[in-house]
């Protein structure tokens, strides 16, 4: 990101956070992610997520991830920050209403957690209570430009002034695509006039369809105007990346990715080495803010892989 082109956010209205500051910066990023625990306890929170500390920059708190009930994710959050851990709290529209969500975006920041990341949340129907009834008061999109209203302009929706206002870094999720001809990333840029600050992208093991695809948002101007972080994740195996190829939209793992786990001696040994790759890639381009690493119940893999790359908290090609 050129920083000159991005307009800087006021000190009173920035974050407490270290991710902002470090993307502000010019340094390479590393994020993780984690999901609360079935359990009304902070330890097996900690013995889960406790190996990122002082790891990554931040740790992704999922929000009810596959549509089914786990610990809350604002109550998870606030302890990861009270460890010292700095969260990223993902707040999905699908299970409150928009007095609840608002309520919310001013409780994380009063209990220290500055990121928040929108999204629409997964079908409930896909859970294991397809009964649960979704709410989607309002959109990710709208959740963004109300999150950027409390805090830009300290009030809510209504006019009604808030006083603390919440001081937020807000993201968005996309999925890194191979552009067509004339495809335009109109969903990202309606994102980024929402209110997102960053944005955190789906898994991407390809990295000619990343290159691709930041050429045409930078060709549209959006590079400039939001720091990008990719995903990826240390793979378990070769069945697993088949997995993810079929059932994970906007994933697309290449055949030679494929074929090279299945020849390993040790596939989850070559996934990680897969992904320490990748992540020194990332951090090689341009346009590139920071690799955000994913890996259900493999917070210590993912540890591992961002320790070994050796990437966070380099200066970011230009």
């Amino acid at each position: 990101m050129n920083d000159a082109a991005r307009a800087p956010v006021p000190p009173s209205l920035r974050s407490t956070g270290g991710l902002e500051s470090a993307l502000s910066a010019g340094r390479f990023v590393v994020t993780a992610e984690t999901s609360p625990p079935d359990a009304a306890s902070e330890i097996p929170l900690m013995a889960r997520a406790g190996c990122l500390k002082g790891v990554a920059d931040a740790v992704n708190v999922t929000d009810g991830a596959g549509a089914k009930a786990h610990m809350s994710a604002l109550a998870a959050a606030a302890l990861l920050a009270r460890h010292g851990i700095e969260p990223v709290l993902q707040f999905t529209v699908r299970d409150r209403n928009r007095l609840a969500l608002q309520g919310d975006l001013l409780g994380a920041a009063a209990l220290g957690v500055p990121n928040i990341l929108c999204l629409h949340g997964d079908d409930p129907k896909v859970g294991d209570q397809p009964e649960a009834k979704a709410v989607i008061d309002i959109d990710s999109r709208e959740l963004m430009r109300t999150a950027r209203r409390m805090r830009d302009e300290g009030a809510f929706p209504s006019g009604r002034p808030i006083d603390p206002r919440p001081r937020l870094f807000i993201g968005a999720a996309d999925s890194p695509q191979d552009p067509k001809p004339g495809w335009k990333p109109d969903g990202l840029a309606a994102k980024i006039e929402a209110g997102a600050d960053f944005v955190q992208t789906q898994y991407c093991f390809d990295t000619g369809i990343l290159r691709r695809y930041l050429d045409c948002l930078a060709d549209h101007g959006l590079t400039e105007r939001l720091f990008i972080i990719v995903g990826v994740g240390p793979l378990a195996s070769a069945k697993s990346a088949r997995w993810m190829n079929e059932h994970l939209f906007g994933v697309h793992i290449p055949d030679a990715t494929v074929a090279r786990l299945e020849k390993a001696a040790d596939q989850r040994e070559e996934g990680r080495r897969i992904c320490v790759e990748l992540m020194r890639e990332f951090a090689a381009m341009k346009h590139v803010a920071g690799a955000h690493l994913m890996a259900p119940r493999q917070e210590a893999a993912i540890a591992e892989a961002i320790v070994e790359s050796g990437v966070r908290g380099r200066a970011r090609a230009r």
